[in-house]
């Protein structure tokens, strides 16, 4: 049968493929909608197949909360190219891929990678399906879903970086403050909430370079454990969130900023993705 500019243009819309490849699906199938998204999808586990050791390094973080405010997700989808990770269509394929994830809520990649894209497809398979149209490996590395009172999301200019915080309380004066923890949590990192938190072999590993760097420093071995105590405390109050010198006054700790916002207001939880 003859196909038309109006039919490739259609599966174009429907598919995000390009022009000619839609034509050529089109062309195979005898005009059949259905099998010619098949063989687009097809043509993508085959481009996946070839393309499954390359490294996906660039990509796009975006996170984003529940129309209440009560969950949060931040999510990384990985390509090869900065080219691809500054188009607007990949921008807005993981836009859709968050809209879902948002609302489900699901607990790892994998499951998210289960559940439909819509009424035909898997996630899994959408993205298998663009892979076939950009051309280049596609993966989700990263997925962050915390619930509390009032979840607040950062993204980070440039979309390289995201952080999403859990409060304790919901407020005006909350959100605000969630906003100003959300930026800290992006720009410093923190390992934990608390140091209590923090991991043991964390901590086992920062009391043993402290006291090695006291021995290389002439203490003998018993001061030397000592001083490794006073800069774990250090570490602590550098490294963990509500310790941590809020960066918009440093005369203040996270937590002291937070309860002059609002008696009693505390984070709960908090995520950071980072590709920078």
């Amino acid at each position: 049968m003859a196909i038309t500019a109006a039919d490739v243009n259609k599966l174009r819309q429907m598919t995000g493929a390009g022009m000619m490849d839609c034509k050529n699906a089109l062309v195979e199938t005898n005009g059949d909608f259905e099998a010619a998204i098949d063989a687009l999808r097809k043509k993508g586990q085959k481009v996946a197949a070839k393309r499954g050791d390359n490294e996906a390094k660039e990509g796009v973080i975006f996170a984003q909360t529940t129309a209440d405010g009560k969950s949060g997700v931040v999510m990384t989808l990985n390509c090869e190219t900065d080219f691809v990770a500054k188009n607007e269509d990949f921008r807005n394929f993981v836009q859709s891929i968050l809209d879902i994830a948002v609302a489900n809520l699901p607990a790892s990649a994998e499951e998210l990678l289960a559940l439909p894209y819509n009424e035909k497809i898997s996630v899994q398979d959408k993205i298998t399906e663009q892979i076939g149209v950009i051309g280049e490996k596609l993966e989700i590395s990263g997925l962050e879903v915390i619930s509390a009172e009032k979840v607040v999301a950062y993204n980070h200019p440039g979309n390289q970086l995201a952080a999403i915080v859990g409060l304790n309380k919901n407020s005006n004066d909350a959100e605000e403050a969630g906003r100003q923890v959300a930026m800290q949590v992006a720009a410093m990192n923190p390992i934990a909430l608390n140091k209590d938190l923090v991991d043991a072999k964390t901590i086992e590993r920062e009391l043993e370079i402290g006291k090695e760097l006291a021995i290389q420093e002439g203490k003998p071995a018993d001061m030397a454990a000592k001083i490794a105590e006073g800069r774990l405390g250090k570490f602590f109050k550098e490294n963990t969130l509500l310790s941590q010198p809020f960066v918009r006054d440093n005369k203040l700790t996270v937590e002291q900023f937070l309860q002059s916002t609002e008696n009693g207001l505390t984070v709960t939880d908090f995520k950071r993705l980072s590709l920078i």
